[in-house]
């Protein structure tokens, strides 16, 4: 028989530290037009395909309604809306992003997801003072492989929503 290997309660907690900081490094991609975007993997709890959403009257044009998923209400928000983007009808590759914020469950609808990113915190740029809206909510910048990607700040991104759902 296999011999059992026992652990520590510091040597656990060691462990668990070690995979989060693996995830903190960790950036799920996805594209709202031609920009790239990202979300720490740490907030990202599934991706799933778009669904028939509720609609909930006298909410904000961003926040699309609702989503039943496996018995649990998930509001749901268009990050196009929500960056002031024109609207556009959902397809194929239009997905919803499952987040963690606060132990609450919210759906991101974005156009496409891309990939799973690495990047140490020497690669990571702070973003610049535009005065712009969706500046005020990007946590860092990353430039990989050609291509430019912005990481959300997910309690900034949804600051406003938060409060109303």
């Amino acid at each position: 028989m296999g011999e059992q290997i026992k652990t520590t309660p510091e040597e656990n907690q060691s462990a668990q530290s070690n995979q989060m900081d693996d995830l903190d490094s960790r950036y799920l991609t996805f594209l709202i037009g031609d920009a790239v975007y990202g979300i720490a993997l740490t907030n990202v709890l599934e991706i799933i395909n778009i669904q028939s959403i509720t609609q909930v009257p006298n909410i904000p044009p961003h926040i699309k309604g609702i989503i039943n998923l496996r018995g649990k209400v998930i509001p749901v928000l268009d990050a196009r809306l929500k960056m002031y983007k024109e609207e556009r009808p959902y397809d194929d590759k239009t997905c919803i992003i499952v987040i963690t914020i606060h132990d609450m469950h919210i759906g991101l609808i974005v156009d496409s997801v891309s990939e799973v990113i690495t990047s140490d915190r020497n690669h990571l740029a702070t973003p610049p003072k535009t005065g712009m809206d969706d500046a005020q909510f990007l946590a860092s910048i990353i430039e990989q492989d050609n291509k430019v990607i912005l990481n959300i700040n997910i309690e900034k991104f949804f600051q406003n929503d938060l409060f109303g759902l």
